[in-house]
C-alpha cells in the first residue's frame, strides 16, 4: 500500500464497533464504517480504513492496547477516532479523573505521532435504562471533561451525548443501550460534518414513546438486562475472545464503498454490552 491518501482507524467499544446496526449476514456496520465510506465519497479517492473497536471494552484497553496497535500500523494512520467510557459508566466505583487521564494519553500519543484525532462522546441511552439517572450523571461529567480537553488541544469533538435528537426511541436498538441503524447514520453524519464535509445531520420522523406494557418490559429484562447482569456476576464481557472487525487496512472505494473480506467469526454468540 502506498503511503499516499487518507488512512482512518477507529478505536473504541460497541459504539464504535457498530453494534445495533446489523447487516443481513449478521455482521455489524455502524457509524465508523459509514464515515469511512463518506470520506471516500466526499474526496473521490480510496480511503484505507481499520476498526479495532470491541464491544464491552473498558476505556483502559482502548486507550492503551487498541491505541498502541493503531499507531503501530503500517503505513501509519492519518486520522483516528476515539470514544470510550460507556462501559465504565455502568461499573461500580468509577474514577472520572482516571478516565480523563486515559483520554489525555490518547490525545498526547496522537499528537506525538502526528495523527489527526477526532474525539466523540457516546449518545446518551439513560432515558430508558435501569439506573439511568446514575448513567446520565456520570456521562454528563465525563462529556464536560472531554469537551474541555478537546478545546484545550484544538481537537475536533463530536458531542453525541448532548444531541437531543438522537435520544428519541427511533434511533435505538431493542436493547435500549446500543444505537440502531438510524442512530449510527446520525453519528456518521455528525462526524463527517465536524470534519468539514457538507453533510446534513441524519434525522428520522418522530416515533411514539408511549408507556410500555408489563409483558414488553418483562421480555426486555429477560432478553437484555438479565444476560448483562449474569455476565457482570461472572466477570465476563460480551467482547471476551473477540478482536476488532477490521484489524488491517481495508480499501474503501469512492464508488463501491466498504466491501471488506470477512473471515469466519469464531467468537461465542451472545448479547452485546
Amino acid at each position: 500500500m502506498s503511503d499516499a491518501g487518507m488512512r482512518y482507524v477507529a478505536i473504541g467499544d460497541s459504539f464504535t464497533e457498530g453494534v445495533g446496526d446489523d447487516l443481513p449476514d449478521g455482521s455489524s456496520r455502524g457509524w465508523a464504517d459509514l464515515v469511512a465510506s463518506g470520506l471516500a465519497s466526499a474526496t473521490g479517492e480510496t480511503v484505507h480504513y481499520a476498526n479495532l473497536a470491541v464491544r464491552g471494552r473498558l476505556i483502559e484497553p482502548i486507550a492503551t492496547t487498541q491505541l498502541d496497535t493503531a499507531l503501530a500500523m503500517t503505513p501509519p494512520p492519518t486520522l483516528l477516532s476515539f470514544n470510550g467510557g460507556g462501559n465504565d459508566m455502568m461499573r461500580a466505583g468509577i474514577d472520572l479523573d482516571r478516565l480523563v487521564r486515559l483520554t489525555e494519553r490518547v490525545v498526547q500519543r496522537c499528537a506525538d505521532a502526528g495523527v489527526r484525532l477526532v474525539l466523540l462522546s457516546g449518545a446518551d441511552p439513560s432515558a430508558r435504562l435501569p439506573f439511568g439517572h446514575m448513567i446520565h450523571r456520570r456521562g454528563t461529567e465525563l462529556t464536560v471533561a472531554v469537551a474541555e480537553l478537546a478545546a484545550r488541544h484544538d481537537l475536533v469533538f463530536v458531542d453525541m451525548f448532548n444531541d437531543q435528537e438522537i435520544r428519541g426511541p427511533g434511533y435505538w436498538s431493542a436493547d435500549r443501550l446500543h444505537l440502531g441503524g438510524d442512530g449510527h447514520r446520525r453519528v456518521a453524519s455528525r462526524v463527517l460534518a465536524a470534519l468539514g464535509y457538507p453533510v446534513t445531520a441524519h434525522a428520522v420522523a418522530p416515533s411514539p414513546n408511549g408507556r410500555r406494557g408489563v409483558l414488553a418490559e418483562a421480555r426486555y429484562y429477560r432478553e437484555h438486562v438479565l444476560p448483562w447482569l449474569n455476565r457482570r456476576i461472572r466477570g465476563r464481557s460480551s467482547g471476551d475472545d473477540r478482536a476488532g472487525k477490521h484489524p488491517a487496512w481495508v480499501p474503501v472505494d469512492a464508488t463501491v464503498g466498504l466491501t471488506p473480506p470477512r473471515s469466519p467469526d469464531t467468537s461465542p454468540p451472545g448479547p452485546a454490552g
